[in-house]
């Protein structure tokens, strides 16, 4: 009788959903013996980081040693790799209010979009979709490489109606970026252009937060509030972006736009990965808590919070 062995990875794969596609150890030409299956779990979590130092540089020269990881409070039962990251497959959404709440520069930041898009994109690897959204969101232009595509659909926002941002990121990230299974891991970014003030959404702001832990994704905000104080819609913003490891920016003129998307283009080939064994972890179904710090206090770590364990 032959054995094959089947490594069964328990979706903690917090920020690499697709690490966690079930697939056999190898295969079998000869089908005349039956074979058994063997099923072992495999407990790893992977998570994505950037690391800066005091004046907001990227630090790249960063050791597994330099680190200190809690899951849930404890140190983990054991490290499995570290590596930097600069050129995952990146699955982008580009999210963009065009409620009646824009401002007059709305037409500098969809060129900026389209700038950005097509400095990052790189063709066969990357991918990109365009979602605007008034009262409902919209999906303007699906997952694709073709920047054309992309600029098209960012000039079509129109602006008018309510604002519905929440369900803009929630459809963004269950039904678009948390449906991308595959057997590489991919980077999943949601970038939103708005000024957080939502009036039309039927989903809570927890219930978003949810839905981009679910599904692996890092939210980048750009506010488009323009009155040079930190309002309601601002803090939300910083909400998401600080939840998911992402970055809020607040640009306090046109040129200001054009740096947060080359901030945000910098730190997406800018970051790490590391994969460890959570201790004494159990399939529950409950939230996980992440904490990642440098030993050096000079080092900022910036990353997701947590991740939901799956349940047996």
């Amino acid at each position: 009788m032959k054995f094959r062995l089947l490594a069964t990875t328990l979706v903690l794969c917090s920020l690499a959903p697709s690490l966690c596609a079930q697939t056999p150890a190898g295969s079998e030409s000869d089908t005349s013996e039956p074979v058994t299956t063997i099923r072992a779990s495999v407990q790893e979590v992977n998570v994505f980081f950037t690391a800066t130092d005091k004046r907001g540089k990227f630090r790249k020269d960063l050791q597994a040693s330099d680190l200190a990881v809690l899951d849930d409070g404890k140190p983990p039962a054991a490290v499995r790799s570290f590596r930097s990251e600069t050129d995952l497959p990146l699955r982008v959404g580009l999210l963009i209010d065009s409620s009646s709440s824009i401002t007059d520069r709305f037409t500098f930041e969809q060129e900026a979009a389209i700038r950005f898009i097509s400095d990052i994109l790189r063709p066969h690897v990357d991918q990109a979709f365009v979602m605007t959204f008034t009262s409902t969101p919209k999906l303007a232009q699906d997952f694709t490489d073709d920047a054309a595509l992309l600029a098209k659909a960012v000039r079509g926002a129109e602006a008018g109606g309510g604002t519905a941002v929440y369900d803009a990121i929630s459809m963004a990230a269950h039904k678009k970026l948390g449906n991308m299974w595959g057997d590489r891991p991919v980077r999943r970014v949601i970038i939103l252009i708005s000024d957080g003030e939502d009036n039309q959404s039927s989903a809570s702001r927890a219930q978003v937060i949810e839905a981009a832990r679910r599904s692996g994704v890092t939210v980048y905000t750009i506010s488009t509030n323009t009155s040079n104080a930190i309002t309601r819609g601002d803090k939300v913003l910083r909400k998401f972006a600080d939840e998911t490891g992402g970055r809020a920016f607040y640009p306090n003129k046109i040129s200001d736009v054009v740096s947060a998307f080359r901030t945000i283009e910098e730190e997406l080939r800018s970051q790490y990965a590391v994969a460890y064994k959570p201790a004494e972890f159990i399939a529950d179904g409950r939230y996980r808590r992440i904490d990642i710090q440098a030993r050096n206090k000079n080092v900022f770590i910036r990353a997701r919070k947590g991740y939901f364990a799956p349940k047996d």
